[in-house]
């Protein structure tokens, strides 16, 4: 199955779809947060669901989601050069976070049980953040300003809990694509036969 022409078709199209996603979200939160509330210091994101759920379904693709989700919020905040280096860069350790799902038991353990889908949310936008703080450190920024990384985007811990804990109840989306299109068709024999 995972070899197949039409496997790897599904996951390109899925793959590109919440590529649109997190750009198009990510935007949208951007403008809005500059337009709307520019005096608050916190921020809101929805990379880290983007890149957890991604993550859960297709595995190391979802490095691709984590810096164009990076890329997108710098884009429309008109950043500099370093703050692309560490939003894109830094939201890549945010792909450890599968080392949990093997502790966890798996990724279908992580989508049957609403506390082990709210462990791995939080441990990837934990992951995201502490990229991000080390990569600005690195490039020269103070501990107290890299910690804003934390302080700002506590709102978006909640945010990423609450679109996995939705998640995990629609059938599929939380789930190993690979093993969610087996199921279909096991589905669709039994029906059958």
């Amino acid at each position: 199955m995972r070899g197949t022409k039409a496997a790897r078709r599904y996951r390109a199209i899925d793959l590109t779809m919440f590529a649109l996603m997190v750009v198009v979200f990510e935007s949208i939160v951007v403008v809005a947060a500059r337009k709307w509330f520019p005096a608050q210091a916190f921020t809101v994101s929805v990379v880290p669901a983007v890149v957890a759920i991604v993550m859960i379904r297709w595995g190391p693709w979802a490095a691709i989601h984590a810096v164009l989700g990076g890329a997108a919020f710098c884009y429309m905040s008109g950043a500099g050069i370093k703050q692309y280096v560490i939003y894109c860069i830094g939201s890549l350790t945010s792909l450890l976070a599968p080392l949990l799902v093997k502790a966890m038991g798996g990724g279908e353990e992580v989508r049957r049980s609403a506390f082990k889908t709210l462990g791995f949310g939080l441990c990837a936008a934990l992951l995201m953040q502490a990229g991000r703080f080390m990569t600005a450190l690195l490039l020269g920024a103070s501990a107290e300003a890299a910690l804003g990384f934390f302080t700002t985007e506590s709102v978006t811990l909640l945010f990423t809990l609450l679109i996995l804990w939705i998640a995990r109840r629609l059938d599929g989306v939380l789930e190993d694509q690979y093993h969610y299109l087996l199921r279909l068709r096991a589905e669709e024999e039994k029906e059958r036969g």
